[in-house]
């Protein structure tokens, strides 16, 4: 008995891994008259990853994407696929699946039209278009709305459809811009799910941008960086949250507190430094300046540790006075006004040891290894 097209692109999609296909773009550089959008620019994306372009407005990170997908022709630079130079070549010709931020449906198609589409134009037999759009609705779990308009759905059903088409003729990779910013929050968040979800059953190389840190944090294996057409630092999510190399990375990607020191002492496992007559450790593989010049620290909220009644016991503490304070539910955030400046702190709501009130007393602390040294590019 032959195997349905729905089957096959079932077994295909446990086998994508292998067929997944790297990308690799090598001093990239855009210009439009004097205005350099995208600054020499350098990456390389590995098979079946998931990558992000995050980055504020105007930091290059569409224009990268764009040159990707072959629709920005790039003043200079050279794109590759695997090992197969794609940089002029026309987007019909890349063989790259596309999910835009606005969905661009054909408003008088149905849904199962607008994912068949893309085969209809790659003049594919009628029998597998409707089988392979049957099988690419059912990956999004649209199939029984496919008599449907697109004014008929939800934002998330039509950027559901946009991802069917975007798959439905076996693209190389995907290319997503900012899919997901015309959604709501709670929508938001389970698109993302859905999508990581998607990405790791097809095993296929995505390559998405935003600049929602928080979803790029949730979804990507890799996340660059970008601004002013540069890409700052690319490292995985962690890596990034926990390790940023410069005050914009820090500063961009999360919160965080900034406490510009001079260096004193410093051995092998670190060195001291003074704020405002404040002495503190910092933990460092070597030291961040020769002895007396300054440095620039990096504290998340999160780990500083907020006592009311008693000094925390930790090996960095000050006294504070609460400033103002936050209830998120889950969290609360404090901003003390400290000897060493303003700090901020987030605490776990239920555990908290303070009851804050704008004015009162507070302890904060933090150990040499919560803090990080950073790179001023301010």
């Amino acid at each position: 008995m032959q195997v349905s097209l729905a089957c096959e692109t079932e077994r295909n999609i446990r086998e994508m891994p292998a067929a997944a296909h790297g990308l690799s773009i090598e001093s990239l550089t855009k210009r439009y008259g004097n205005l350099v959008v995208v600054d020499n620019v350098s990456l390389s994306v590995e098979r079946g990853e998931f990558l992000t372009l995050l980055g504020p407005s105007g930091s290059g990170k569409t224009t990268i994407l764009m040159s990707v997908a072959g629709f920005v022709e790039p003043t200079s630079g050279v794109i590759r696929i695997d090992d197969r130079v794609i940089t002029h070549l026309p987007p019909e010709k890349r063989n790259f699946g596309m999910v835009f931020q606005g969905y661009a449906l054909f408003p008088h198609m149905t849904v199962g039209e607008n994912v068949a589409f893309p085969l209809k134009v790659r003049g594919r037999p009628s029998g597998e278009i409707a089988e392979r759009a049957k099988a690419a609705l059912d990956l999004v779990q649209l199939a029984p709305l496919r008599d449907r308009l697109p004014s008929q759905l939800s934002g998330g059903q039509q950027q559901r459809v946009a991802l069917a088409r975007a798959l439905v003729f076996d693209p190389d990779m995907l290319l997503l811009d900012e899919p997901l910013s015309a959604l709501d929050k709670k929508l938001r968040a389970e698109l993302q799910t859905e999508l990581k979800d998607l990405h790791q059953r097809l095993g296929k190389t995505f390559i998405y941008v935003t600049h929602d840190q928080d979803e790029a944090l949730s979804m990507s294996d890799e996340i660059a960086i970008l601004s002013q057409g540069r890409i700052i630092q690319k490292d995985s999510p962690a890596a990034l949250y926990e390790r940023p190399l410069t005050h914009f990375v820090a500063d961009f990607l999360g919160k965080s507190n900034f406490l510009v020191g001079r260096v004193g002492q410093h051995d092998g496992s670190g060195f001291s430094y003074v704020v405002n007559d404040r002495r503190f450790l910092q933990a460092a593989a070597a030291p961040a300046a020769a002895d007396g010049g300054t440095v620039l620290i990096g504290l998340r909220p999160e780990k500083v540790e907020v006592r009311g009644d008693a000094r925390p016991d930790t090996a960095n503490h000050l006294e504070g006075t609460i400033a103002k304070w936050s209830y998120l539910g889950a969290n609360l955030t404090i901003v003390a006004d400290t000897p060493a400046g303003e700090l901020s702190a987030t605490v776990p709501s239920w555990r908290s040891r303070v009851t804050p009130t704008v004015g009162g007393e507070i302890w904060l602390g933090w150990e040499p290894d919560a803090s990080v040294v950073l790179v001023d590019d301010r």
